[in-house]
């Protein structure tokens, strides 16, 4: 009796040991590459809350292609709540919204930018691709006080990212990155230049964009590891997108982009609240707002 009561009890203890492996993923397939985020918890500078307020600002606007009321609606919140918030004029009608947060060395300039701008495609909301970097832009400079870190921030909401029209057509570097332009041949002499796009997407896993300066990008992956968000930036590289920091790449200036682009919802309709989260925009914000400190 009592060695079938110890096989019994080995039994149960195997079958809860298997239980806790599947329910953990490490038995029945490959773990998932990329993991949900937790928040970054070393630190807490960047108010994820204030963010996601911001982020669901922009998608109960519905859609918001440039040049649209929609569109130009945001722009006048963005312009309230940038410092110094004023706009720029990009061919076409549309509109920069920019604004300044001084530095302790006012001869250093570095620009930080998201497109405020969607797809025109009917449904499309943007959740990730428009609105999750601009909210952390907004929180970011929200958060950082005049003459708290090195160089001044020029903080930049770029209209016009989306070439016109529904289709993701081959000549999207001419008819795209239509603020980007503008910006960048106004801000040819900063020192650095980051751009704040897919960053709020769950699962969120953000290797180098390769395009995005080397030297820049390893400060960025030292500030994840400060704040505890390393393994959402990843020592590893991903191809080359045309995005916001190219025309200031062209122009000379070191410059990143944060763009997780392994997206499945990508110009698709599923880019809505549903496909983001805080805890990635604090992921996000937290490493970026180290970064800016490290400069």
């Amino acid at each position: 009796m009592r060695t079938l009561v110890i096989v019994l009890v080995v039994q149960v203890a195997i079958a809860a040991g298997l239980l806790l492996l599947v329910a953990t993923g490490k038995l029945g397939g490959d773990e998932d590459p990329k993991p949900e985020p937790a928040a970054a918890r070393e630190v807490d500078r960047f108010d994820e809350d204030r963010a996601w307020a911001w982020l669901k600002r922009q998608v109960a606007l519905g859609e918001r292609p440039a040049g649209s009321p929609a569109s130009r609606k945001l722009a006048g919140q963005i312009r309230k709540a940038l410092p110094g918030g004023r706009y720029q004029s990009v061919p076409g009608g549309l509109r920069n919204v920019i604004g300044t947060t001084p530095g302790r060395e006012p001869e250093r300039t570095v620009v930080v930018g998201a497109h405020y701008d969607t797809k025109e495609i009917d449904g499309f909301v943007g959740a990730n691709d428009g609105a999750g970097g601009t909210a952390a832009l907004i929180e970011l400079a929200r958060g950082i006080r005049p003459g708290t870190i090195g160089p001044t921030i020029v903080w930049i909401a770029f209209d016009g990212e989306e070439s016109p029209g529904p289709s993701n057509n081959g000549n999207f570097e001419a008819r795209g990155l239509r603020g980007a332009k503008v910006a960048a041949r106004t801000y040819r002499q900063a020192e650095a230049m980051i751009l704040l796009d897919f960053i709020a997407d769950k699962r969120l896993r953000i290797p180098r964009e390769s395009n995005s300066d080397i030297e820049l990008w390893g400060k960025l992956r030292a500030a994840a590891r400060r704040v505890g968000a390393a393994r959402h930036f990843p020592d590893d590289t991903q191809g080359a997108i045309s995005d916001d920091h190219i025309p200031f790449l062209d122009r000379g200036v070191p410059s990143i982009d944060l763009i997780d682009f392994d997206f499945p919802c990508w110009h698709e309709t599923c880019d809505d609240l549903s496909a983001v989260s805080r805890e990635s925009l604090d992921v996000s914000g937290e490493t970026v707002r180290q970064l800016l400190a490290s400069l």
